[in-house]
């Protein structure tokens, strides 16, 4: 989609306090910088000189070596592989933490003829039925949901944020509903599947939403209402476990945290990081307002998921829906809301000069999304896009300085 807004304009994304700058905390109010991070990112093993999706995760997985070994895992497909973040308060902390992971994954990857690639389709060659990681779990996912498995080579970008009652965690989520079509808009990173443009920014979302429990959740009156009815998809066979629920947003089966999963793989650490960092000041200020006893927005399902279908066809260069109102306003309009709903957060823990200029850089560089189209579009290659994914994978974000020097492709420097 074209962008709508003009570039040289002044950006609603400007703090107005420096970097790392906390302010008094209001009493009652969850400070930001005291909720934990860490992200899960499924990466795409692919063939850089063609864009091929590759099944050698078992083999990059067996190179893998040092601290990085018990956190690079497999994933669904022999195509993909899982980098999981530590625990972490800090943006910048995160940050080099992701860094130092993918660049572990990128010389494993290597030493099988591979590179990671952060985006959320196969470029290339994914057509039908992925091999899937020889797991008896993975085995019973495929004899249970048999053709739905076809083309799902899709690689997600999920947000944990430390909130351990899990009364409160429920009651975050409902409140967090109406912006979770906005940080998929802000997040789309996969335009091109299996060779083409498929005119959305977020395949990966419309290929995922063919799962029976995907999709923005209801609302719950509390924790125990919230197991009743995870009990009720499972008794009926249309999840195989919890961790099958695979809603925009959940309090985790197996962790103390609410997941945010609404996200295509970010095709930067940068943009994940800004990406943390924003879903951490919204649940610091929602948090603030559960524990006020003020009622979640009245958003109703249906203009949601038109919402989220809207942020996954256009990103954010196009147009999204306004929640609860129902109408069409342009995504940026939107994600300069969803800021202003998440400053207080982002200014108690000092996040948000980081926040606001990363949003800043993708209003002015594009998307994930809009620059793999414009990569496609300038010789209709794939390789063009293959090469393009590769780079920003492994690209520094230019707030992570001190970092010990690393080997990596001069293209790997920002901008895109």
């Amino acid at each position: 989609m074209p962008d709508r807004h003009d570039p040289q304009q002044e950006s609603p994304f400007t703090a107005t306090r420096e970097p790392g700058t906390p302010t008094a905390t209001v009493p009652g109010r969850a400070t930001a910088s005291e909720l934990t991070l860490g992200i899960e990112e499924e990466l795409l093993l692919i063939d850089p000189r063609t864009g091929l999706a590759l099944p050698l995760a078992e083999e990059v997985l067996g190179r893998v070596t040092g601290p990085a070994r018990d956190r690079i895992v497999p994933e669904l497909t022999r195509m993909q592989i899982e980098v999981n973040s530590g625990v972490h308060t800090g943006l910048r902390d995160l940050a080099d933490d992701l860094l130092r992971l993918r660049d572990a994954a990128a010389e494993a990857a290597a030493g099988a003829g591979a590179a990671p690639a952060a985006c959320g389709t196969c470029l290339a060659g994914d057509g039908g039925m992925p091999p899937l990681t020889d797991s008896p779990r993975y085995h019973r996912i495929h004899g249970h949901y048999r053709a739905l498995l076809r083309g799902q080579v899709v690689c997600g970008c999920h947000v944990h944020v430390g909130i351990p009652d899990r009364e409160e965690a429920v009651q975050v989520m409902n409140h967090a509903r109406p912006w979770l079509p906005t940080l998929l808009a802000l997040s789309a990173n996969s335009p091109v599947c299996d060779g083409v443009d498929t005119g959305y920014a977020s395949w990966r979302a419309t290929l995922w939403s063919r799962w029976p429990s995907v999709g923005p959740p209801p609302v719950f009156e509390s924790a125990a209402h919230y197991d009743a009815l995870v009990e009720t998809l499972c008794e009926s066979g249309t999840i195989l476990d919890r961790g099958m629920l695979h809603w925009l947003i959940r309090p985790s089966h197996h962790l103390p945290t609410l997941e945010f999963r609404t996200a295509d793989t970010c095709a930067t650490v940068e943009e994940a990081t800004v990406l943390a960092g924003l879903v951490r000041g919204l649940v610091a200020a929602l948090l603030a307002d559960v524990r006020r006893g003020v009622p979640p927005p009245p958003v109703d399902q249906t203009p949601l998921l038109a919402a989220y279908w809207r942020a996954a066809r256009d990103g954010i260069e196009g147009d999204g829906v306004e929640l609860p109102s129902g109408r069409r306003a342009p995504a940026w309009e939107l994600a300069g809301r969803l800021l202003d709903r998440a400053r207080p957060g982002l200014e108690e823990s000092g996040d948000l000069g980081l926040v606001a200029t990363g949003l800043d850089r993708i209003r002015r560089l594009g998307s994930g999304a809009a620059r793999q189209r414009a990569a496609y579009h300038r010789r209709r290659r794939v390789t063009d896009v293959a090469e393009l994914v590769v780079r920003q994978t492994l690209a520094v974000p230019g707030f992570l300085t001190g970092l010990p020097p690393r080997p990596r492709p001069a293209a790997a420097d920002l901008p895109f």
